[in-house]
């Protein structure tokens, strides 16, 4: 695989975990506008978290493997 795949290829990746925790974001502002219960609020903080790690670790491993 050459450099330039790496590089898009992790840019791909990066960006749909962003995707995903501004999703979770979202929900969690709604839900909190709602008053939802503390489970479901906890739900959303736990999957952007989540996703945050998955892409400082998606940077990391590609960084010393090359996805």
């Amino acid at each position: 695989m050459s450099l330039d795949q790496q590089g898009s290829n992790i840019k791909a990746v990066v960006t749909l975990i962003a995707i995903g925790v501004i999703c979770w974001l979202a929900a969690g502002v709604v839900a909190i506008a709602v008053g939802a219960e503390s489970k479901i609020i906890w739900t959303c903080v736990v999957g952007a978290v989540l996703g945050t790690t998955g892409i400082r670790y998606s940077i990391r491993r590609s960084r010393r493997t090359g996805i």
